[in-house]
Parts: structure tokens; C-alpha cells; sequence
């Protein structure tokens, strides 16, 4: 499991290379490139969910978006 630490710079790196708008990140050495937006904003999510449960705090609110599919 990734110390809170770890956790803070994989988002801040994923963070500037999102508003950057490139789909590389480089952090400790290791380099990620993500194909499009949604999957950085996915991994973003991912790590805030596990930075939120490294500092006991639960998630309060949950949003939901849909469409018709069209």
C-alpha cells in the first residue's frame, strides 16, 4: 500500500501533466502516458479515494451523471 506521501506526489505530478495537457507523467523514475483525459481523470479518482481512506475519512457524497446514450 502506497504511503499518503507517495499518494500526494503520484496526484500532484498527474495534476501538472493534466493542466500541462500532456498525457505523460514521469514520477520516481517511472514514466505513465495515458491515452486520453478520461483515463488520467480516472486515475486521478483513484488515487483521492485512496488518499482519502489513508487519512480515515469516508466519502459523504456521491455524484451521479447519465444521459439517454444518444
Amino acid at each position: 500500500m502506497p504511503t499518503v506521501d507517495e499518494l500526494t506526489g503520484w496526484r500532484d505530478a498527474l495534476l501538472r501533466a493534466r493542466y500541462a495537457g500532456t498525457h505523460m507523467v514521469e514520477y520516481e523514475g517511472k514514466r505513465v502516458v495515458y491515452k486520453t483525459d478520461a483515463e488520467m481523470l480516472a486515475a486521478l479518482g483513484d488515487i483521492e479515494r485512496r488518499l482519502t481512506a489513508a487519512n480515515g475519512q469516508r466519502v459523504t457524497q456521491v455524484q451521479v451523471n447519465s444521459n439517454k446514450g444518444v
